[in-house]
């Protein structure tokens, strides 16, 4: 399956998951909770109110040598978002690329999506964990911060009680 026959299945449209595409085409789909959706707001929120020069975007699909990935938020110059407004999935991945961490996800996972998106040119990959705690990648490895984002929190804190969900 082609992430096109994805985007225009009318049984797909409507469902509570994350969809992605594996290297097969075979639809992978991912529960999502409240929390999850919640950091998502608050990352793309807090991007947004940093960066004038580009847009943010939730679910972003990037067509990867994998199938297609979509990461939960990310952030893409103007330039890169006039190429790409008009594919259906990405063909570059977005200068930042964030995914929030379910429990249900693993390590390995985690990792092989963060290759994949550094291969399609992210500049940045982040992970924000159940807790808020967010941590930083360039292609060589870990940051201590983001370089595009200098002032981003090392914890994400949920506005609607303060607390970490």
């Amino acid at each position: 399956m082609e992430w096109s026959e994805v985007v225009e299945h009318p049984i797909l449209r409507d469902l509570p998951f994350k969809i992605e595409l594996n290297e097969f085409g075979e639809i992978i789909m991912n529960p999502v909770k409240i929390g999850h959706s919640m950091y998502q707001s608050e990352i793309s929120r807090l991007m947004g109110n940093m960066r004038r020069d580009g847009v943010t975007l939730v679910e972003c699909a990037i067509k990867t040598r994998k199938g297609t990935k979509a990461a939960d938020v990310a952030w893409a110059s103007l330039a890169w978002a006039e190429l790409m407004q008009n594919e259906t999935d990405a063909s570059t991945a977005p200068e930042v690329c964030v995914e929030v961490v379910s429990m249900g996800n693993t390590k390995r996972e985690m990792n092989t999506k963060k290759r994949l998106y550094f291969e399609k040119g992210a500049q940045e990959v982040w992970f924000c964990n159940e807790y808020g705690n967010m941590t930083f990648y360039n292609a060589p490895g870990q940051l201590t911060r983001s370089e595009l984002f200098p002032d981003f929190p090392s914890r994400v804190e949920l506005p609607l009680t303060g607390r970490r969900s």
